[in-house]
C-alpha cells in the first residue's frame, strides 16, 4: 500500500533507529502496543489520548507522532488525541521542530490559545492542534487509552473518566530550556524521543493476526 505521508516526512521517519531503546522503556511502551493490537484484532476504533499538565508540549508531540506512526504502517481505524488537567497553549517550538522533520503547520488563529493544523500528507485528514482539558468535548468520552506523558499529570489523575486503561509514558519537559539559545534543539531532542518511541510501538503491530 503506498504510504500517503509527505516525502521528507518518511525520509525523517526511516532515519530513526529503535535499536538502542532500552528494555525497561520497551516493557511499557510493549504494553501500549498490546492495547492497540487488542482494538486491531476486536476490529475496534483505537482511540490514545495523550495528556500532561498543561497541553503544551509533551502531549501534543505524543498525538502528533502517534498519529503519523499510524499512518506510515498503514494502520487504520486509529485516531490520537491530546490534552491537559489545564488548558494553556501548544507552544510555538512545537510546530517549529515539527516542521523541520516534514510536517505541513498552519496558525488558523494567533490568538493566546492558537488552532493549529498539522499536514501529514495531502491527502491524509490534518490533526488539529490547541491546547485544551483533558475531557473537553473535541476529545472522545470513553473507550480510549490514556497515556500520562508527565509524572505531574500522572500522579494528579489516578483516575481518568472514561479510559479503559492508563499508561505511565513520561518524558522531560522541554520547557525549562525556555528562553535559552538551545531551546529549539531540545524541543527537536524531545520530538525525536517520542517519534522513535512511537516507531517502535507501531512496529510491533501486526496487521493481519
Amino acid at each position: 500500500m503506498k504510504n500517503l505521508l509527505y516525502s521528507d516526512l518518511i525520509t525523517s521517519i526511516n532515519q530513526l533507529s529503535i535499536e538502542g531503546l532500552p528494555q525497561e522503556r520497551k516493557t511499557v511502551l510493549n504494553t501500549l502496543a498490546e492495547c492497540i493490537q487488542k482494538k486491531r484484532d476486536k476490529k475496534e476504533v483505537c482511540n490514545l489520548k495523550f495528556l500532561c499538565t498543561h497541553n503544551a508540549r509533551r502531549s501534543h508531540l505524543g498525538q502528533i507522532w502517534a498519529q503519523s506512526m499510524a499512518s506510515f504502517f498503514n494502520l487504520s481505524s486509529f485516531y490520537a488525541y491530546s490534552g491537559g488537567t489545564v488548558g494553556t497553549a501548544m507552544h510555538r517550538n512545537v510546530s517549529l521542530a515539527l516542521e523541520e522533520v516534514g510536517f505541513s503547520i498552519e496558525n488558523l488563529a494567533e490568538k493566546e490559545n492558537s488552532i493549529y493544523t498539522i499536514a501529514l500528507g495531502d491527502n491524509l485528514p490534518k490533526i488539529i492542534g490547541f491546547s485544551k482539558m483533558y475531557d473537553h468535548s473535541f476529545n472522545p468520552k470513553s473507550k480510549f487509552c490514556a497515556i500520562m506523558t508527565c509524572s505531574q499529570a500522572d500522579e494528579g489523575c489516578p483516575f481518568i473518566a472514561g479510559a479503559e486503561k492508563k499508561i505511565a509514558l513520561t518524558y522531560e519537559d522541554p520547557k525549562e530550556f525556555d528562553g535559552m539559545p538551545d531551546a529549539l534543539e531540545k524541543y527537536k531532542e524531545r520530538s525525536d524521543q517520542i517519534a522513535v518511541e512511537m516507531k517502535y510501538v507501531f512496529s510491533q503491530i501486526k496487521l493481519k493476526k
